[in-house]
């Protein structure tokens, strides 16, 4: 998995390019609950982040995480704005303990879910 350097983050952010970061997934008693970021330049330039929890629905052949069911189908995602991409970067990083070296272009989530699914067998 090719994981964005910070000097790649701050470009693609300030270039408009949303990032996305997995987060690690949590165990519940009868099913796991995948947990990832996004932070998108909007169009008024501010910034926002997207936190989205969902059921393990997938499998090796399909892994569009996108298409899984949210764990709470009234509020599919958490969204925050802020007026900087350094702002929203230090509020997801300690809001969702989210690692300045763990993030990956947008759309490159579903292979951080496939890393997931091989490393559980």
């Amino acid at each position: 998995m090719r994981y964005l350097t910070s000097e790649q983050l701050s470009a693609n952010l300030s270039l408009g390019k949303s990032v996305e970061q997995w987060l690690a997934p949590k165990e519940e008693d009868t099913y796991v609950v995948l947990r990832w970021l996004r932070i998108d330049k909007e169009k008024d330039l501010t910034y926002t982040t997207c936190y989205i929890e969902c059921f393990d629905e997938g499998d090796e052949q399909f892994a569009d995480i996108y298409e899984f069911s949210p764990i709470d189908p009234d509020e599919p995602e958490v969204l925050n704005n802020f007026a900087s991409a350094d702002e929203a970067i230090l509020f997801v990083k300690d809001a969702y303990a989210a690692s300045l070296d763990k993030f990956v272009n947008a759309g490159l989530i579903q292979d951080e879910y496939r890393n997931f699914i091989m490393k559980k067998g």
